[in-house]
């Protein structure tokens, strides 16, 4: 009985080369995040504009109504009040920093959950719903200045929904890249492919700026709609693994490479009670070799999760003040308006995207992570003290500490978000179970995100004091999460790591004996 030729498979065809699929997968990957750190930027360049300076815009507004007789949509909510009802109060700081705090919270609680759910869904599926999920979100945010909306709770409510459905996007898009890609060069890769946060945060800032001060509903609007777009894209074209085997998983189509007589798509055609082919029992869906998730505790026991987990919880707040705070710094600090402002912040994402790609190139020379994010943190804290300093000396003195502050700031964090965690994630101690990869993501990046979460909400509410003490707090954290890494140092000593494992080994011994076998492969920690 002659049988028609299936179609092709969605996936790469083991023989085919992966090359271009890894190409693609870190493109499209690269895009996607890109999308969401876009959407996040507006919030920051659009914070002047809630609140003005009441005496300045009604010079302009008396200027503009001079000469024209037609009236914008941005004048007719300037002619009730300059800022943005409830931010036109005294206290708006620390409402600034609440929408903040309450975006920030949501992502950091969801993230734990994220990752674990992440594991056992579709990635594809789970990142494209979250992404939708996002752009509404976003633009109901924009939508909040079209229909003329002044209660805090929608913008609050609005915020800790998007920060929820956007702890769908990191663990999803790193256990990709690192599916797709091995341990050689990952430092490299992974400071390229890190850039797109800064990107990201790039193209927000000048998308927002260029409608922040005529209407800035559509600096929310936009954003909103390119990551919906986005997500679209992910559902048609993210492959979510290398179906070659790689990282542990065993596909379908190695259970029959050794058959000479019938081909992998005629397998998938023929009934099981085909006489054509003896019966033999095949597991498809779990295997030895593609074990299940692992259990949150279990991730953190592996060596190293917990450190560079607390570690990025303040490298991650120093980050995150900047990325909210900044612009509205520069605007104080440099008496400029909120669009330039939020144009001069972009150079602190440039020094960012350098900083990556050499804190990841370092690494990989030594092969030491942990050392060379402990070198740019020391370098930072006092990098910060000069930023504050020389900023009130004009701007060329500003552009270049916005460049050099970026890079150290920014390069640790990045480091720790994409090689350390997908070392981390396919550490040997867990035997090929790539599966970890997802619930390790989200652990380092959901505590450092109870960080960024606290670095705004600080910043709002030391503000008032004057902005000086917002940098000593920067200051402070640079240096925790310098002592956390010294410390993933000392752990690290060959004297240290020998005691541990001797007392490993002990003890698979005693489990040997009980008759509870245990296996007790060697652990590589991340230096």
């Amino acid at each position: 009985m002659a049988l028609a030729k299936s179609p092709a498979p969605l996936h790469p065809h083991p023989q085919q080369s992966g090359g271009r699929y890894r190409a693609l997968t870190f493109i499209l990957t690269f895009l996607l995040y890109t999308s969401f750190h876009l959407s996040r930027k507006p919030i920051s360049i659009v914070k002047s504009e809630l609140h003005k300076n009441c005496s300045a815009v009604s010079e302009a507004a008396i200027i503009a109504s001079s000469s024209s007789q037609q009236p914008s949509l941005s004048s007719l909510h300037t002619d009730v009040d300059c800022s943005w009802k409830p931010f036109d109060k005294s206290n708006y700081k620390q409402l600034l920093g609440a929408m903040d705090y309450s975006f920030l919270c949501a992502y950091a609680i969801g993230m734990y959950l994220s990752g674990i759910i992440g594991e056992r869904l579709p990635i594809r599926l789970y990142l494209t719903v979250g992404m939708l999920a996002s752009g509404v979100f976003t633009c109901l945010f924009g939508l909040g200045y079209i229909y003329n909306i002044h209660n805090l709770s929608f913008y609050i409510f609005v915020q800790v929904a998007n920060g929820l459905v956007q702890t769908t996007g990191w663990p999803s898009v790193v256990t990709c890249i690192g599916n797709w890609f091995g341990k050689g060069r990952r430092g490299l890769i992974m400071g390229l492919w890190n850039s797109h946060t800064s990107v990201g945060n790039i193209l927000g800032s000048l998308i927002a700026g260029y409608w922040v001060s005529s209407n800035w509903g559509m600096s929310f609007i936009v954003p909103g709609l390119i990551i919906i777009i986005m997500g679209v894209v992910c559902f048609l074209f993210l492959i979510e693994r290398n179906w070659n085997g790689v990282n542990g998983h065993t596909e379908v189509y190695l259970q029959y490479k050794d058959n000479k007589n019938q081909s992998y798509d005629t397998e998938l055609l023929l009934p099981r009670d085909s006489e054509r082919i003896p019966m033999q029992p095949v597991v498809v869906v779990k295997s030895e070799s593609e074990p299940s998730a692992i259990s949150f505790m279990g991730a953190l026991r592996i060596p190293g999760v917990v450190e560079f987990s607390l570690c990025l919880l303040f490298a991650k707040l120093v980050s995150y003040t900047f990325l909210f705070w900044l612009p509205l710094y520069i605007t104080k600090a440099a008496h400029l308006d909120a669009k330039k402002a939020g144009d001069l912040s972009t150079l602190f994402d440039v020094g960012g995207i350098v900083g990556g790609i050499l804190a990841g190139v370092i690494s990989d020379k030594l092969g030491k992570r942990a050392t060379t994010c402990a070198v740019m943190l020391l370098l930072a804290a006092p990098t910060l003290y000069g930023f504050s300093m020389i900023s009130q000396f004009g701007l060329g003195p500003t552009i270049g500490m916005l460049l050099v502050c970026g890079g150290l700031v920014n390069g640790p964090y990045a480091l720790i978000t994409t090689a350390v965690s997908a070392d981390l994630g396919t550490h040997k101690s867990l035997k090929g179970n790539a599966r970890a990869l997802s619930t390790v993501t989200a652990i380092i990046d959901g505590t450092g995100s109870v960080g960024a979460a606290l670095g705004p909400l600080l910043a709002g509410l030391l503000s008032a004091g004057g902005w000086d003490q917002v940098f000593y707090m920067l200051m402070t954290a640079d240096f925790l999460a310098l002592m956390l890494l010294l410390l993933r140092l000392h752990l690290n000593q060959p004297f240290i790591r020998s005691l541990r494992t001797s007392k490993k080994r002990g003890s698979v011994d005693v489990k040997k004996a009980s008759g509870h076998p245990r296996n007790s492969g060697k652990r590589r920690t991340v230096s």
